[in-house]
């Protein structure tokens, strides 16, 4: 049985909340990111893109409906959204077929 993968992120910019410690939250563009990899699922390379890595948090806690670390997320990258999974308004219905052939 296949395991469902889970994705990190990876932001073009970064900010620190001061209530709990402190915290490194993403901003700016954020990317989905197999930790272990030195790509995003889109294929940029973190170090040529100066991407900053994300670890701890997970690629659905940027959603906004999410209540995470989607504070200061300007941009998904659609891209990465669709191999990583999309929700929200943006996400359109999986491919279905509405009259196969017998």
């Amino acid at each position: 049985m296949a395991r469902a993968k889970q994705y990190a992120v990876a932001a073009s910019g970064q900010w620190t909340v001061e209530d709990d410690g402190r915290q490194r939250l993403p901003s700016g563009e954020v990317h989905a990111w197999e930790p272990g990899m030195n790509q995003t699922v889109c294929g940029l390379s973190l170090s040529r893109s100066q991407l900053v890595r994300f670890p701890h948090i997970t690629w659905m806690d940027t959603f906004p409906e999410s209540g995470g670390a989607a504070d200061r997320v300007q941009r998904q990258c659609p891209r990465c959204a669709s191999v990583a999974g999309r929700r929200g308004s943006d996400a359109r219905p999986r491919w279905q077929r509405t009259n196969p052939r017998p």
